[in-house]
């Protein structure tokens, strides 16, 4: 009996007998329950989707006009070094792990330092990379987990946070990474939400942001040799208030930040040190996402989030002139960072029409200009839907927003709708590019609804504070008003309707197939807590204050038992619809163990339940052999059970 094996976008297929359909064989770290066979058709007819790169901006050379970015030619995301605009891609790292970050050291640039994990586990080392050589130095203990890394401006000293100590609290260490010999701990610190966010110009004091919740941050100056650490911005008061950013003055004598006190927003704010008074510079319309100053000190780039959208602008440190910055298409950009120029930002766009990639913009000039072209598989993504913002009213009156992506014309009558929740539960959808889920709108005729329900930042700090602690089950209501807002479309079908999330998301979703299963045809889970309570319980140590803030504290005994009455888990016999449920064996937010109990349950009474383990992932999936996979398993799951 002859064997034959077929390849199909560079995967192999299992043996097959003449005649029979070819399927997919899953890699040996992947573990497959309850998933029907891959065919190889549909892998071949899904392929040109999962070409789709991305790449981003990650850091200016100090001296030439160079930077470098990440992006995907293989397996996981490496550091890439691009000379010009549109120039070649020179990769650096070759690492069977994804590599983040890639920071030039700030003099020469003769080095960068990068950080790296093992299977998605989040315990983070850094690495030194000499451009010299090639050669890799671990500047980190190697088995804890390690954030935050800041150089000072002289190059000769890092500062980050480590949970080396204890596991939990992040401590704060120095090192030099010419001589990683010399690593000290500068600071112990009580907490899981502690990070460097700037030295001072003269080097001796350190910036740091203490995180309570996404509604209450705090500053601190940490000196730079003793470790003795004051408190900037004030604690105690009535009103919890939020800072962000955080970067020196060039003359050390104040600090540029984010805050939303007094206001509903982030605004950019100037903080004299001397005396503590706060100066807002920005107006009370639409959160500061993201900032950064020139070296001089004299110009600050900042991008403002319009409804989902970014918006770019200069503002004059000395005269508060705010410029806008014209020409950039509507989408989202992050990671922005001055040249040693003073008038060029580099950062990371995306739209719904293009990948993300690494651009500049001359400020002198008003020139926008694209350093990388990411490839979308040969596809012409000027043919991707664009989002339409949409708008519903919840079960109490409250205006609820989000991104819906229509399908191509060529589908007629009412289309079947996928209902995607973000995670966080304070991330926000935005409209970016959806990657290879444009395979969804373009090829399945699927449309797909991205919903930012109560608890999502973007929206100000009242409705981010919408879903805490016993207000959890409104946001699950405002996916149901969702649900009434689709039967009133004369193109979407609410009749066949999925829902599917990561993370919080995730939970969501379980949520949602509970308490909302005659609403549904079926859910994808990904990540998803079941239990708040098993979740906070075993979620990894340093989350764990954090996430009690967002969730409640399930040491109270009122608060656990709200949430065990709302808990997927403990309700798993309302769930009737089939799911599928994708989790990474090393997960330190969400244990696999959340999974691994709604599975149970749910084979137990019956439910039609798809299980994907992946061995050597995370958070989520990563790497692209294992995101290729779960995308068939997707597709073929909607096939069979969202569109027949």
């Amino acid at each position: 009996m002859k064997v034959v094996l077929l390849f199909v976008t560079g995967l192999v297929l299992s043996p097959v007998i003449p005649g029979d359909e070819p399927v997919v064989a899953p890699g040996d770290n992947l573990v497959v329950e309850g998933v029907p066979k891959i065919p190889a058709s549909l892998a071949e007819q899904v392929g040109r989707y999962t070409e789709i790169r991305a790449a981003g901006f990650a850091s200016w050379h100090p001296v030439r006009h160079e930077m470098l970015i990440y992006t995907r030619f293989g397996a996981t995301y490496q550091v890439h070094r691009v000379r010009a605009p549109g120039a070649a891609r020179t990769q650096l790292t070759f690492s069977p792990e994804n590599i983040y970050g890639g920071t030039y050291d700030p003099k020469t640039g003769e080095s960068f330092v990068f950080s790296k994990d093992k299977g998605g586990d989040e315990f983070y080392q850094y690495y030194r990379y000499d451009l010299a050589d090639g050669a890799i130095t671990l500047l980190t203990d190697g088995k804890s987990r390690n954030t935050g890394a800041r150089w000072n401006d002289a190059g000769d000293r890092i500062v980050y946070g480590s949970t080396g100590r204890n596991g939990k609290d992040v401590d704060l260490w120095v090192v030099d990474p010419r001589d990683p010999e010399r690593n000290r701990l500068l600071a112990e610190l009580s907490g899981g939400g502690w990070f460097a966010t700037d030295w001072s110009p003269d080097g001796r004091r350190i910036l740091v942001q203490e995180e309570i919740s996404a509604n209450e941050t705090y500053f601190w100056i940490v000196d730079a040799e003793s470790g003795a650490k004051r408190l900037l911005t004030p604690k105690g008061g009535a009103e919890k208030v939020a800072y962000g950013g955080g970067k020196f003055a060039k003359d050390g004598k104040g600090i540029y930040v984010t805050t939303d006190r007094g206001s509903e927003f982030q605004r950019l704010a100037f903080v004299d040190l001397a005396t503590g008074r706060q100066t807002l510079l920005t107006p009370d319309t639409a959160d500061v996402d993201e900032f950064d100053l020139t070296r001089d000190g004299r110009t600050i780039a900042y991008e403002s989030n319009e409804k989902g959208a970014s918006a770019l602008h200069v503002l004059d440190t000395a005269s508060g002139k705010i410029q806008d910055l014209a020409g950039l298409p509507v989408g989202v950009v992050s990671d922005i960072r001055w040249h040693a120029d003073k008038r060029t930002i580099g950062f990371t766009l995306a739209s719904a029409r293009s990948p993300y990639d690494a651009y500049s913009y001359d400020v002198a000039e008003g020139k926008l200009e694209r350093w990388t072209f990411s490839e979308t598989g040969g596809l012409n993504a000027e043919t991707f839907a664009e989002p339409e913002l949409v708008r519903w009213k919840s079960f109490d009156g409250r205006e609820i927003t989000g991104f819906l992506y229509r399908p191509p014309a060529r589908f007629t009558g009412k289309r079947p709708v996928l209902v995607v929740i973000h995670g966080g539960p304070e991330n926000q959808s935005r409209p970016d590019f959806l990657m290879e889920h444009n395979y969804y709108v373009n090829e399945l005729g699927v449309a797909v609804i991205l919903p930012n329900v109560r608890g999502s930042s973007g929206y100000g700090k009242t409705f981010l504070k919408l879903d805490n602690g016993f207000l959890r089950e409104n946001s699950y209501k405002d996916i149901r008003a969702l649900f009434d807002w689709i039967s009133t479309r004369p193109d979407l079908d609410p009749d066949r309707v999925m829902v599917g999330g990561g993370s919080y998301g995730g939970h969501m979703t379980l949520a949602v197939s509970t308490f909302y299963p005659d609403r549904i045809r079926c859910a994808l889970d990904v990540v998803g807590p079941s239990n708040l309570v098993t979740f906070l319980e075993h979620t990894s140590g340093y989350r764990q204050d954090l996430r009690r803030v967002e969730y409640g504290d399930e040491r109270d005994p009122k608060m656990r038992a709200f949430l065990e009455k709302i808990a997927p888990a403990k309700n798993a016999e309302k769930i009737k619809k089939p799911l599928f449920v994708v989790q990474g064996a090393n997960d330190p937010r969400v244990p696999r163990t959340e999974s691994e109990q709604i599975v149970a349950v749910l084979r137990k009474q019956g439910t039609p339940v798809w299980y994907l383990l992946a061995k050597d992932e995370g958070h989520g999936f990563n790497k692209k052999p294992n995101r290729d996979f779960e995308l068939y398993a997707t597709v073929l799951f909607m096939k069979e059970f969202l569109l027949n």
